[in-house]
């Protein structure tokens, strides 16, 4: 086996975790839609949904965790004689089937996408019962405008964000490409990253902060295809 060939594996493997992602996202917007309708997070659908979800972070775990595997072994081979490569394949089962065997189903609980799904069904289900039990009042047309500017608008790019990210530790949002981006940027330089919303005391934003906003898409979403119609 050469370093050409595990590299292009490697490299299908990143584009099947990126499917991964993909469908974790349609799966939620659905169990939203699901939510929406009915109303209760009971539901055996919505259920069977979050069992697929969890199997698909169960998946996307244990790809992650075998790309970082051989990235180590075959970084170690490169250094060593080539012979090392007789027995990449040996070494890179043994090491994956250690490191699997210490993964737990309660860490799934915290997988980003996870935990998306749940405060997009609990998000959904909050704004059902808040508008069933109060009249909504009409907003002045300007204040709305404003308002729809600062939800949807993303602090870096300054446009309406198309993957929108929640900081679970301040709150505020960003588009996914921008905050990932600005981390990567601030990290290379040995600095934190600071959160960019403008008098926020957040010092430290970490990726692992962060959780995508199913709800929010949906809303940036439904403004743009308005938009277009009109």
């Amino acid at each position: 086996m050469s370093l050409s060939t595990v590299r292009g594996t490697l490299s299908s493997l990143q584009s099947c975790r990126e499917e991964i992602g993909m469908t974790m996202v349609l799966v939620t917007d659905v169990a939203i839609d699901l939510a929406e309708s009915l109303g209760e997070e009971t539901n055996p659908g919505i259920k069977e949904m979050e069992a697929m979800i969890l199997e698909c972070a169960k998946l996307d775990r244990e790809i992650n965790c075998f790309v970082d595997i051989v990235q180590q072994v075959t970084g170690e081979v490169t250094s060593q004689q080539p012979e090392a490569m007789f027995s990449l394949s040996a070494t890179v089962k043994e090491r994956f089937t250690e490191r699997t065997a210490l993964l737990s189903d309660a860490e799934l609980q915290k997988h980003q996408k996870v935990v998306a799904f749940r405060d997009g069904i609990k998000n959904t289900l909050n704004q059902g019962n808040e508008e069933t039990a109060e009249n909504m009042e009409e907003l002045d047309e300007d204040i709305a405008v404003t308002q729809t500017q600062v939800i949807f608008t993303c602090p870096l790019t300054q446009v309406d964000m198309v993957n929108p990210m929640k900081n679970k530790e301040c709150n505020h949002h960003y588009d996914e490409g921008a905050i990932l981006a600005m981390i990567k940027a601030r990290h290379s330089q040995k600095k934190n990253c600071r959160c960019p919303v403008v008098g926020c005391g957040n010092t430290d934003v970490k990726q692992s902060d962060l959780i995508p906003d199913q709800i929010l898409r949906r809303k940036i979403q439904s403004k743009k295809t308005s938009g277009n119609r009109t």
